[in-house]
């Protein structure tokens, strides 16, 4: 059985669609562990706890990035936790945090990578006047949204679209992609080469 550590920052909406994949078998053999936020009232906290999910706050008010990974780190391997998944969690990982879980931290982001890294990507994507945009899953390492890309799905970009609408239908599309792209990863059907995510044949 694999087991998932879910890491938010807030409503935590993503968070809600993996725990709802795993409870419907989308996500195959697999449990969620635990979710922790770095923020105490993450809304999402009281969601994941009413579903029965156990819940943990690792605090980062006044820490140093590396002393807090370094806690969160711990509340992950004390639950056993095989794959890490970012679901809007506002906070870049440390090296140490990465190296403990290297390939094996998941995150959804609001953009066809690597196009639009970083915030607000989905009012970087209407100021460039693109056609089209979406939402990416990738693994993370030590880039900003760089990392090797799992999926992506994209929608198109209207004229009349303000950062909001667009937002609201990007949020739609991680809600089905982040699922996917977590029960591919569990799977084990692919591997890693340099910055490509190849399906095992």
């Amino acid at each position: 059985m694999t087991r998932l550590g879910i890491l938010i920052s807030g409503r935590g909406s993503n968070m809600l669609a993996l725990v709802e994949a795993v409870r419907s078998g989308r996500i195959a053999e697999t449990e969620i562990a635990v979710v922790v936020s770095d923020k105490p009232n993450a809304a999402g906290l009281t969601r994941a706890g009413g579903l029965g999910v156990q819940t943990q706050v690792v605090e980062r008010q006044g820490r140093t990035r590396e002393d807090h990974d370094r806690e969160t780190v711990d509340v992950l391997r004390s639950h056993h936790v095989d794959f890490v998944c970012l679901a809007g969690y506002m906070r870049v990982l440390s090296a140490y945090f990465l190296e403990e879980f290297r390939h094996r931290i998941l995150n959804i982001h609001p953009s066809l990578l690597p196009a639009f890294p970083g915030l607000n990507a989905q009012l970087q994507a209407i100021e460039h006047g693109v056609k089209f945009t979406g939402c990416t899953v990738h693994f993370v390492d030590e880039t900003l949204d760089g990392g090797p890309i799992i999926a992506q799905r994209s929608i198109p970009v209207y004229e009349d679209d303000t950062e909001e609408s667009l937002s609201a239908r990007i949020l739609e599309q991680e809600h089905q992609l982040y699922p996917e792209a977590v029960a591919f990863v569990v799977s084990g059907k692919y591997e890693i080469c340099g910055r490509r995510v190849l399906r095992k044949r």
